[in-house]
């Protein structure tokens, strides 16, 4: 039997009929089609997805500006310094310690010194007056802080535009001054405590003289130089106490004598005994007086009875001389009791 021949295999590149490449044409469109769709929706939600985005950050920074008051009407107060050092744009202005204002503008006047603009919102404004301080602080620790002071509020309210003066508070200024300070204080005190130094010397002199006060002579033999001295000075306050002892006993002795003991041998109501009796007799003698007064009187009325008007002239007379004579026995008597009398006549009136 014959094998039958075989049959050679379709080549590559043999040409295919036209119905087969038209249906294989249509099916390769279709395809093409289906898959532009998905793109163009990508395309859609992507725009969409940035559109969304940007809102978000133009609604942020809307919403950011309207935070820190950029909408909100203001009014601009102008502080002039003599440095901004510190100073920077954004920062509050505070009162009692609440923010009322923020700094907007930093600039340099023609004068040099540092214009600092605060934009002040109006419903903080009323907290500023015409009677306001304001302060520019720097601390130690910390930043700089702008503060204002309103002491009274019933004064008529800042204007817009005012220009007022920063009073400064730099604690950081001193410190130069306070280390030259403290650095002289440290020099001084390494010259007083040196071994040469003045105050050792001087505190030795004063450990020497406690111990001659604390010596036998004590502070007399301080004040003396030397022993010999001192026992002078004490002699002469011993002598000086017995000389004033003596003197008490003869205070005492007189006091005895003026005034007597108990109320006996006094001197002093013998005295008042004797000016008693004086003044008794001196009453007498004025009455006298008055009598001698009334006879001259009847002597000079009645002219004719002269005998008998003498007559009773000189018994008066004889009266008044006796009463003198009373009189001068009493006082010689008050002289020799009294002996501190200086004057030694008695006048009579």
């Amino acid at each position: 039997m014959n094998p039958k021949p075989p049959v050679p295999p379709a080549s590559a590149s043999s040409t295919p009929s036209p119905a087969a490449s038209a249906g294989e044409g249509v099916a390769s469109a279709v395809p093409h089609v289906e898959s532009l769709q998905p793109v163009a929706h990508l395309e859609i939600k992507a725009a969409l997805l940035l559109l969304l985005t940007l809102l978000l950050i133009v609604g942020s920074g809307l919403y950011l500006l309207y935070a820190r008051g950029v909408f909100e009407p203001t009014q601009t107060v102008v502080l002039v310094a003599e440095d901004s050092e510190g100073v920077v744009v954004g920062m509050d202005m505070t009162f009692s310690g609440f923010p009322i204002g923020r700094v907007r503008r930093i600039e340099l006047a023609e004068t040099g010194n540092a214009r600092i603009m605060v934009d002040v919102p109006r419903k903080d404004a009323h907290w500023l007056r015409e009677s306001s301080v304001f302060t520019l602080v720097r601390g130690l620790v910390g930043g700089t802080n702008i503060r204002a002071y309103s002491g009274i509020l019933t004064d008529p309210p800042l204007p817009d535009g005012a220009v007022r003066p920063v009073l400064r508070g730099d604690a950081t200024a001193e410190i130069p001054q306070l280390m030259a300070t403290a650095r002289e204080l440290l020099g001084n005190l390494t010259a007083l405590t040196a071994q040469d130094a003045a105050l050792g010397s001087s505190l030795a002199q004063v450990q020497a003289l406690t111990q001659k006060l604390n010596g036998p002579g004590g502070a007399l033999g301080v004040l003396m130089g030397n022993e010999a001295d001192a026992r002078k000075v004490l002699t002469t306050l011993e002598r000086t106490n017995a000389l004033l002892a003596r003197l008490d006993g003869l205070v005492l002795r007189a006091d005895q004598h003026v005034f007597g003991r108990d109320g006996k041998d006094a001197l002093v109501p013998e005295v008042r005994a004797a000016v008693g009796q004086l003044n008794g007799l001196l009453t007498d003698t004025r009455a006298s007086l008055k009598k001698v007064d009334a006879v001259l009187a009847e002597a000079q009325a009645i002219g004719a009875n002269a005998r008998e008007a003498t007559t009773d002239l000189g018994a008066l007379r004889a009266d008044v001389e006796a009463n003198l004579r009373k009189v001068e026995g009493l006082a010689n008597e008050l002289q020799r009791k009294w002996p501190f009398a200086r004057e030694t006549e008695i006048k009579l009136p």
